[in-house]
């Protein structure tokens, strides 16, 4: 919680005075809440007031947070009965005795809905007073992914989780084949922040993207065309393992120099094949291992959709050819 000191910016030096009333600086330098002005302060002062805050209660806090803004108790409660008013609910009233108690004791505690009134009327987010009594709302999503639920259920995103940044692409290259395997970073003009927790799980620093060609039935149908895949790059030599089902079958993203490839793997001497599904209409290709074939990381989750691009395979992968080298 951020505790701001009223200050007075000279125009012809670069220091920040201490004052003990608020001035009137200009627009650039300070803003007015309720007449009151407070300005910006250097990294100095703001690290005196922090070593204060540390020592202050929760409510102590709360009174520094109103006085600076130079509003009384009963202008809070004034100003609470008209939210009172519009929610149509009493519970968000604040009396002058019941603040100047919430502000004098340690103990006290606010209700929920007198929480709400105070973030109202001292322009602070919710979330910043919480953080006052010790509830940080971030770690909502931390402690869910630590207990996740056993069944299928919807994902529902909190109103205030939806200005989470996430980054997402922005723009494609104009001149990408989405008919062939890709990178994602390969695809992508310009990335941006986009509000979206429900994506909070991707890992983009650490992990890489891939787009599966539209044309590319390689592990159809267990991976479909148009999927986007997660690819491990800390994994890059093959896993020597029986796999009992084709799930647990490690899956390798690859660089063939001139394209990309999405399969399981074998080494045969100096070949890497590229081993398709069962029932995909590929064939296995093999390719001379380093030099025509680069293994970028191993497949660790996917996106696809239900329905396929269309109803009948590819008919350009109905008669593949094997490429060996």
């Amino acid at each position: 919680m951020l505790a701001l000191a009223a200050v007075t910016i000279l125009p012809s030096a670069a220091s920040v005075i201490e004052s003990s009333s608020p001035a009137a600086p200009s627009p650039q330098s300070a803003w007015a809440i309720d007449s009151r002005v407070f300005a910006c302060y250097n990294k100095h002062t703001f690290d005196r007031l922090e070593d204060a805050r540390e020592a202050m209660h929760p409510g102590e806090e709360l009174k520094e947070i109103r006085t600076r803004l130079g509003i009384t108790t009963r202008q809070v409660a004034e100003r609470s009965t008209k939210i009172a008013e519009q929610e149509k609910n009493p519970e968000f009233l604040i009396s002058n005795s019941w603040l100047s108690q919430l502000e004098t004791h340690p103990a006290a505690l606010p209700s929920v809905h007198k929480l709400f009134t105070l973030a109202c009327i001292y322009h602070v987010g919710y979330a910043r007073l919480l953080l006052l009594y010790g509830i940080e709302l971030q770690k909502i999503s931390v402690y869910q992914d630590q207990m996740p639920i056993q069944k299928t259920h919807p994902i529902r995103v909190d109103a205030s989780e939806r200005h989470t940044a996430v980054e997402l692409p922005l723009r494609f290259d104009s001149g990408l084949n989405l008919n062939k395997t890709n990178l994602l970073s390969r695809m992508i003009e310009a990335w941006g922040q986009v509000p979206l927790e429900v994506l909070r799980c991707l890992d983009l620093r650490h992990r890489s993207y891939g787009f599966i060609g539209i044309d590319d039935y390689t592990l159809y149908p267990l991976i479909k065309p148009g999927s986007f895949i997660q690819i491990d790059p800390e994994i890059k030599k093959l896993k020597a393992q029986i796999s009992r089902t084709e799930f647990d079958r490690p899956i390798y993203f690859l660089d063939l120099r001139n394209e990309y490839a999405c399969g399981w793997c074998e080494l045969l001497g100096d070949k890497l094949l590229v081993v398709p599904h069962p029932l995909s209409p590929c064939k296995i290709r093999a390719f001379t291992y380093p030099e025509e074939a680069e293994i970028l990381g191993q497949v660790t989750g996917m996106a696809m959709q239900i329905s396929p691009y269309s109803d009948h395979v590819h008919p350009e992968n109905s008669e593949s050819v094997e490429r060996s080298r």
